[in-house]
């Protein structure tokens, strides 16, 4: 029996695009009352609307912004009368700002990476525990991390301050999941491996990467992860079903992290 969300509204921070957008459509199938979405490009977030239907709302943000969280359980509230889940997707690669390997990482790359991937999570789960102990109801937190936070791919992922980033949000999830779980506020991480989304179109056009793939991804064939592959771990550690469910890590990977991964030549 697939995990039931009836009734719930759930926020999703980083949900009009790859992921995201795949766990809200997911949700709503999964019988949600609600689902709110938020993403910083307007154009994505009128298409994910227009994708998701009535039972779906948003709002454009910046989720490194302390208040967009804030604002978007607002919304649930307003539009759909509760708020009982935050899923955190947003994230992004910081190689635009110079991430990288450690000896070439820019001055840059550090405030802007662990912005995007680490503060968004704090501000976020911390605007939702607010909400959830001013209901006094409990709810549930799932937080986005990387099997690159524990299982590194030197050759082709070297982007030492995401893993630094996507560690962190073990640490922090586990943390928070030890001290709210007698206030009934569970806190997990889903962790996939390479999927393909907006943020992996370098990884998909590789060559390389690809063969790489097959044999560290070797479930199914060997491939890249598609967004609907992690929707029903999403849907079932949102869910009361996971009731008894906290301070865990699922890894989503195809394999990565049992998998050795053969260089090509």
């Amino acid at each position: 029996m697939s995990a039931s969300l009836q009734g719930k509204v759930i926020v999703v921070i980083g949900g009009t695009a790859g992921l995201g957008l795949s766990a809200a459509r997911a949700f709503l199938a999964a019988e949600a009352r609600g689902v709110v979405v938020v993403g910083r490009n307007v154009e994505s977030l009128a298409t994910a609307l227009a994708t998701l239907g009535r039972s779906a709302t948003g709002l454009a943000g910046d989720a490194a912004d302390p208040g967009t969280a804030v604002r978007a359980i607002a919304l649930a509230l307003e539009r759909f009368g509760g708020f009982h889940g935050l899923y955190h997707v947003a994230g992004g690669s910081g190689r635009r700002h110079g991430d990288g390997p450690l000896h070439e990482l820019t001055d840059d790359a550090v405030p802007a990476t662990l912005a995007i991937n680490l503060h968004s999570v704090i501000y976020s789960n911390r605007a939702a525990v607010r909400q959830f102990l001013a209901q006094g109801g409990g709810g549930a937190i799932l937080n986005m991390g990387s099997v690159l936070g524990w299982s590194p791919s030197p050759k082709f992922f070297a982007t030492h301050v995401y893993a630094a980033a996507k560690a962190a949000i073990v640490g922090f999830t586990k943390s928070a999941a030890a001290y709210y779980a007698p206030r009934g506020v569970r806190f997990n991480v889903l962790a996939p491996a390479l999927v393909e989304t907006p943020m992996a179109q370098r990884a998909a056009q590789d060559s390389a990467i690809l063969d790489f793939i097959a044999s560290k991804q070797p479930l199914d064939g060997g491939r890249i992860g598609r967004p609907e592959d992690c929707d029903g771990a999403a849907t079932y550690l949102m869910s009361d079903s996971a009731g008894f469910v906290t301070g865990q890590v699922l890894a989503v990977d195809g394999g990565w992290t049992v998998s050795e991964g053969q260089i090509p030549d």
